[in-house]
């Protein structure tokens, strides 16, 4: 009995559940867009251009903490060794990406103070 009417409550309710197809979430860039302003050109590449960490098979677990420590931390290495904020920007863009922006502005406000944990960019 129980076996039946759970049979038939997933029977009804795949007859109104929506097609899938109606949930890509790439279709806000593939249907077409009406004219757009020059301002609204410039967002929407924005948003296309918007791009998340890749996956980092080191970090496989769905908490991600630790995979931000280490790419804030990478980003700083590269600060080290380079000297060179504008060859790092991709670093950057990776750790605030992964991370919550309330960490990364902990990081920082730490970094000036002298108290961060991580890497030390001055001696």
């Amino acid at each position: 009995i129980i076996t039946h009417s759970i049979r038939t409550f997933c029977l009804r309710k795949r007859e109104t559940m929506p097609d899938i197809t109606d949930y890509k979430l790439n279709k806000i860039f593939t249907a077409p867009v009406g004219e757009l302003t020059a301002e609204q050109e410039e967002l929407l590449s924005e948003v296309k251009a918007v791009r998340t960490t890749p996956r980092d098979s080191r970090f496989p677990s769905q908490n991600q903490a630790n995979h931000c420590w280490n790419r804030y931390n990478e980003w700083l290495l590269c600060m080290k060794t380079t000297n060179s904020e504008e060859g790092c920007k991709t670093m950057r863009h990776l750790a605030a990406k992964i991370c919550p922006t309330i960490w990364t502005d902990k990081w920082d406000e730490e970094r000036g103070e002298g108290t961060f944990a991580g890497i030390k960019t001055e001696e």
